[in-house]
């Protein structure tokens, strides 16, 4: 068995400390190997790791702990629980980390990809280019191998020439663009609608035809301002529900 070792994290003093340093250990669990251990470092040696007090580090577990995601015993030390689910719904502050969050623990398999021409709809994103390279992806449930959602990513030929499709069985695309080729991210625009499952929809996710869907579009910007990718991916909207909060500065 291998030790758990949390992901690193570059902080934005933007946003709320502990919120990005329980959303960067929550895509640590939810992504960690097989084989790791389900003992999780101690509160010191976790807020060392990501450059935080050991307050804001507390803060962060308890909100991991209030998820279900992970146990505390007094003396004994903190444990990510090993049937925890990823039904309940995000709080999402703006943190890249809380999109790498959102798409990590699930089973990927990667079901095809190739140059593709530019789609009409994403033409505005690509005014520079004639073909992105198209990569389709199925996600399950880490436990029941339940269908959860599809994804279709629309991405940058010269940032594709260096993606391996072996990674995004591991990890989110959001996760492979930034910590494995280095792109550097500067923003995510969201957009998340109702939809009815269409044929293809309906099939992949084993729902009735028409059956209501959560449709999501991330744009993901470089720090030049240019689209690296755009993803669409397709929930299942009796497992998905998102929740925005606004806090006051």
């Amino acid at each position: 068995m291998t030790a758990f070792s949390p992901d690193s994290l570059v902080l934005n003093r933007k946003l709320p400390l502990w919120y990005q340093v329980s959303q960067s250990l929550r895509a640590s669990i939810l992504g960690r190997a097989p084989d790791a251990s389900l003992r999780l470092p101690t509160e010191e040696q976790l807020a060392g790791h990501y450059g935080v007090s050991v307050l804001t580090m507390r803060q962060a577990l308890k909100e991991l702990e209030e998820e279900g995601l992970i146990s505390r015993h007094r003396r004994r030390g903190t444990f990510i629980e090993p049937g925890a689910r990823r039904s309940a719904p995000r709080r999402l502050l703006g943190s890249i980390d809380a999109i790498v969050a959102q798409q990590s623990g699930e089973r990927t398999t990667v079901l095809g990809h190739g140059p593709a021409p530019v789609p009409g709809e994403l033409a505005e994103h690509f005014p520079d280019v004639a073909e992105v390279v198209a990569y389709r992806r199925l996600r399950r449930d880490g436990e029941t191998g339940e269908p959860t959602n599809w994804a279709e990513n629309a991405v940058r030929p010269e940032i594709a020439d260096r993606l391996d499709p072996a990674d995004l069985e591991r990890w989110p695309m959001t996760k492979v663009l930034r910590d494995v080729l280095g792109v550097r991210i500067s923003r995510i625009t969201d957009t998340v609608e109702a939809r009815l499952a269409d044929p293809e929809t309906a099939s992949l996710l084993e729902v009735p035809l028409l059956s209501p869907i959560l449709h999501y579009t991330g744009v993901t910007y470089d720090e030049d301002g240019r689209v690296v990718d755009v993803a669409r991916i397709r929930y299942r909207g009796d497992r998905f529900s998102f929740t925005v909060t606004v806090e006051a500065q």
